[in-house]
């Protein structure tokens, strides 16, 4: 056990408009399974970063005894087998193997000595045994053997993702970084890589997803509108601990607003009454004016004693609700489709070229519906999307009748093309600006991101982009492929949200368990199809 300790750290990025992290202190145990969340662009990627070294703060320290690694880990030959890649994940084995035969061969007394000394590396690194370790981790996470003597390249995304967990995991003396490892994960390998980093410790995971969060993690870091904090328990545990703060601190907030007016009245009244018998100490008709003066310096004093409590209820006012997370209600407009069912296909097959992505497919969609695509990866789940979407090189077989004058609103899953400011985004796309960029403000979209290039945008953010276009466009039908993927959970919540409150009809592919159970009325489960 060991603490990273975060002193007063600041973070900008050369010749950004904004400071991502200002004077922020905070500690952490590298036992703890720690779950690291916030909204979009609060410097959660970056804060891994400075972790590892590849960004340096511009003011304060970062502190740690133990040696970071980061995922994803890149594999830059998918050539080589997937046992190869995990191996080199882990340790230079094959190098050192190679080195150790050449000092074997050279046969000196320095070599055997360097011999020596590199076996022993290779040991404490598990390198006589590493193939079997790896073996056996894979297996947890249910890759077969089999699936480890093909070339890496040919993995899915989510066994590459399994794989790499179960090497990093094999490294020694390692603290690991995992960031947003389930985007690549269908619901049932998310279940997997919860279920196996359940059993682990020592690590930070920055992850959306509510459910897998609750499995793993028993602490949280959460970047806050202001600060930093660090919490023990799961999502769930983090979230009414903030729930409560908020509640505690907006009915403060209006005890303290209704204390100040109040106070404010009295203080007036108690100067208009001092000044009234400060006069009447003078002229013909005056009092006694040493008690008259004596009762003008109580009644003053008081008045005194009154801005004192003004001042102290306005101090506490300014330090509650700096971080509540405030979010606008999204809006929709999805216009009635009254010419009966929206789409009807009894027996759909799906084929790019020869090969078939999706068999035999039974989808009839009535208004009102919102149908969740689910299946494992690599089943057609998108496929089905794009061929509704009209996208080109999907050619089908069977009947697929679409309802006349059906209109659509597409996210699709891939963000790579987005490039260049929003204004030009929203001209490109026919989009009315305002509306466009008013709901990416309800989205946490600050005005400074405006004059921004979408390079420069996080994940999230540019997720973010492709809905705020979706909602922009009124449609009979939303076709999503996977539009939670990078986004924050507050911002999932309010799509939740929009989404119950409009009830627009939808056909959608997500992985996020939460986020189904709430939206969907029915699933159409495609490897059963």
């Amino acid at each position: 056990m060991s603490i990273i300790q975060v002193q007063n750290m600041t973070f900008a990025y050369e010749g950004s408009y904004d400071t991502i992290f200002k004077n922020v202190s905070f500690s952490l145990d590298t036992d703890w399974k720690t779950g690291f969340i916030g909204r979009n662009g609060r410097g959660k990627t970056t804060f891994l970063k400075l972790l590892m070294g590849w960004e340096r703060p511009t003011g304060g320290s970062i502190a740690a005894s133990v040696h970071f690694d980061y995922f994803p880990f890149p594999v830059e030959d998918g050539r080589q087998t997937a046992l190869e890649a995990a191996r080199a994940m882990i340790a230079p084995f094959s190098c050192w193997e190679r080195r150790m035969d050449e000092l074997l061969t050279e046969a000196t007394d320095q070599s055997l000595e360097a011999y020596g000394e590199l076996q022993q590396r290779y040991m404490e690194a598990d390198g006589y045994i590493i193939d079997e370790l790896i073996t056996r981790e894979a297996g947890k996470l249910h890759i077969a053997g089999e699936a480890l003597g093909r070339p890496f390249g040919t993995l899915s995304p989510g066994e590459r993702t399994r794989l790499t967990l179960a090497a990093l995991f094999l490294k020694k003396n390692n603290f690991l970084l995992i960031d947003e490892p389930t985007n690549h994960l269908d619901i049932e390998g998310r279940q997997l890589a919860g279920d196996y980093l359940a059993e682990k410790k020592g690590f930070i995971l920055v992850s959306h997803d509510r459910d897998f969060l609750d499995r793993v993690v028993d602490h949280v870091i959460s970047v806050n509108r202001t600060d930093i904090e660090v919490q023990q328990g799961n999502y769930s545990t983090w979230k009414l601990n903030r729930d409560r703060q908020d509640q505690f601190e907006l009915a403060r907030n209006e005890s303290l607003k209704r204390d100040i007016v109040r106070l404010t009245a009295s203080a007036e009244r108690a100067g208009q009454w001092s000044d009234r018998v400060e006069a009447s100490k003078i002229g013909e008709h005056a009092y006694d004016r040493g008690y008259v003066g004596h009762k003008a310096a109580k009644m003053m004093q008081r008045s005194k004693s009154i801005e004192r409590r003004q001042l102290a209820a306005a101090e506490e006012k300014r330090t509650l609700l700096k971080n509540l997370e405030e979010s606008e209600p999204l809006k929709l407009v999805c216009p009635p489709y009254t010419r009966g069912r929206l789409i009807e296909a009894p027996d759909l097959t799906l084929s790019y070229g020869s090969k078939a992505a999706v068999s035999h497919l039974r989808l009839e969609l009535e208004p009102g519906e919102r149908i969740c695509l689910a299946g494992r990866n690599g089943c057609g789940k998108s496929t089905v999307i794009r061929y509704l979407t009209g996208a080109p090189g999907i050619t089908a077989h069977g009947s697929c009748r679409l309802g006349p004058g059906l209109t659509y609103s597409y996210v699709p899953q891939d963000t790579a093309f987005l490039r260049g400011g929003l204004r030009a985004f929203a001209q490109q796309e026919g989009l009315d600006e305002s509306l466009f960029k008013a709901i990416l403000r309800k989205l946490d979209f600050s005005r400074i991101q405006f004059e921004k290039d979408m390079d420069e945008f996080s994940s999230g953010q540019k997720k973010k982009v492709l809905i705020a276009a979706s909602l922009c466009r009124p449609a009979h039908l939303y076709l999503w492929d996977e539009p939670l993927n990078f986004i924050d959970i507050l911002s999932r919540i309010q799509v939740e949200e929009l989404i119950l409150r409009y009830q627009p009809t939808m056909i959608f592919v997500e992985h996020d368990a939460a986020f189904c159970r709430k939206i969907a009325t029915r699933t159409l489960r495609l490897d059963q199809a």
